[in-house]
Order: structure tokens, then C-alpha cells, then sequence
């Protein structure tokens, strides 16, 4: 049985999919572990970005636990309970006030494609290859998450890749625009822990703030809060961080933000 293994290294919180012998796939479990660990991560002070990853070098997240499909989506009752369990993972980093990162290698399908695309940033190794299996499964796909992917990839992209159901490599996902850049798997370590330290050393405030506007921006113009996102950017303005900064730039050091 699988495992959501979380850890804190400096300012990044670690949420590891630990199943390695089915290559890192879901139990419902662990789908209703993630908004618990994220969360957890989100309040504390010290965390100033989150990954998401796989355990080992061969999986991301290959999908749902399809071991558990008979117990737990055997039913349409059961099945409700576990689309709930689902949605509240993939909301969880959206959600999410710090920027969450998705470090895939190896497999990223099915579930773990819809969790990745849940994320604000995705880096891949060369080796990433990845698949959204639901025609083969005969499952239906609900809107919040094709409209995830059709905010990212494009309406025609998020058509080919559910229509046909195909594999595709690190280089078509770069392509599409899902992955923002795709590493070689011996730089890739090394390179993803230097994006997350550039990000680590921004301001925590206007980070919130760029990714609040930036969620509004995948809403309907109705269900948009562009008053909050106003007082997030005077909270900014008004903030020890923005003195910090100024000072900083002044004196060509780097700043030391507090997120206050």
C-alpha cells in the first residue's frame, strides 16, 4: 500500500507519492492525505514553495490505484466518494496561497497528469513520458479538470491528448506549453534545486499575490475576486518586504524577505 511522505528541506515542503512497486499510483488514501499535507505546509512560516514528486526515477504518478477500482468506484454512491476525495486533491494546490511545483520523471499519467496540471509549475527530466488514459478506461472526465487542461495546453491539445489517449514524451509536453522546461535527467536535481532557491528568495507576499491574479485569470469574469487581488497588491506596497527590497536594491544585496 502506498504512502504520502512529506518533508521540509530549508523553504521547500516536500509531498512525496510513495508506491514505488505500482510505479507511484494513488490509493484514495493518499488522495485525501494531499490537502491535509499542503495545507499543513501552507501555514507555516518557514515553507516558501512546495513540490510535488514521485518517489524513485521511474514515476511521477503512473494514476489511480486501479487495484482499488472495484471497492472504492464499484458503485455510483462509491464512486461519488472518491471523485471528492480526487477534486479535493487537485484543488489543494490551486488553492494553495505558496507557488507549488510538480518535479516529474519518469511515468505522469492519468491522475498524476491532472494532478500535475493542478500545480503552477511543472519541470520534467528528458526521460518524462506521459498519457491521459480515460477513453481507454471509459471514465468520464469532469469539466473543472478538462478546463484545467484546456487553460494550459489549448482547447485542440487537450482534444488530442483525450481522443486518442496516446503517449507523448517530454518534448511534445514542452511543446504544447504543459511543462515549462524539460532538463536533461543528469542536470536535473541540481537544476530544479536552483529554480526552487530563486523562488525561495522572492518575497512570499507578492508571490501570493502574482499567483492569486494569476488563478483569477482561469475563471469565469463573474466568479473573479479582482478586489482581493487589489488589497493583496496594497498589502504589498505596504509591507516590510517592499521596504526591505527597496533597500536592498540600493545597497546591491540581496534582500532578506520575511513575508510581512
Amino acid at each position: 500500500m502506498g504512502e504520502l511522505i512529506t518533508r521540509k528541506e530549508n523553504a521547500v515542503g516536500w509531498v512525496i507519492f510513495s508506491n514505488p512497486t505500482k510505479y507511484n499510483a494513488v490509493s484514495n488514501d493518499m488522495w485525501m492525505a494531499l490537502p491535509r499535507a499542503i495545507a499543513a505546509f501552507d501555514a507555516d512560516p518557514e515553507v516558501r514553495l512546495i513540490v510535488i514528486t514521485g518517489e524513485g526515477e521511474k514515476a511521477f504518478i503512473s494514476g489511480a490505484d486501479i487495484s482499488q477500482f472495484e471497492k472504492a468506484r464499484g458503485s455510483a454512491e462509491a464512486q461519488a466518494i472518491y471523485n471528492q476525495a480526487v477534486v479535493a486533491a487537485y484543488e489543494a494546490p490551486v488553492q494553495c496561497s505558496k507557488p507549488v511545483l510538480a518535479k516529474i520523471r519518469g511515468i505522469c499519467m492519468g491522475g498524476g497528469l491532472g494532478l500535475a496540471a493542478a500545480c503552477d509549475v511543472r519541470f520534467a527530466a528528458a526521460d518524462a513520458v506521459f498519457r491521459m488514459p480515460a477513453g481507454r478506461l471509459g471514465l468520464g472526465y469532469n469539466y473543472t479538470g478538462i478546463n484545467r487542461f484546456a487553460q494550459i495546453i489549448g482547447a485542440a491539445n487537450t482534444a488530442d491528448i483525450f481522443f486518442s489517449a496516446r503517449k507523448f514524451d517530454a518534448a511534445d509536453a514542452l511543446g504544447m506549453g504543459f511543462l515549462s522546461r524539460v532538463m536533461p535527467v543528469a542536470d536535473f536535481d541540481r537544476e530544479f534545486a536552483a529554480y526552487c532557491e530563486l523562488v525561495a528568495e522572492n518575497a512570499p507576499l507578492t508571490l501570493a499575490a502574482a499567483k492569486f491574479s494569476i488563478r483569477q485569470t482561469g475563471l469565469d469574469p463573474a466568479a473573479r475576486d479582482l478586489d482581493k487581488a487589489a488589497r493583496m497588491i496594497e498589502i504589498c506596497f505596504d509591507s516590510d518586504d517592499y521596504r526591505e527590497g527597496r533597500r536592498a536594491f540600493m545597497d546591491k544585496r540581496k534582500p532578506k524577505f520575511q513575508g510581512k
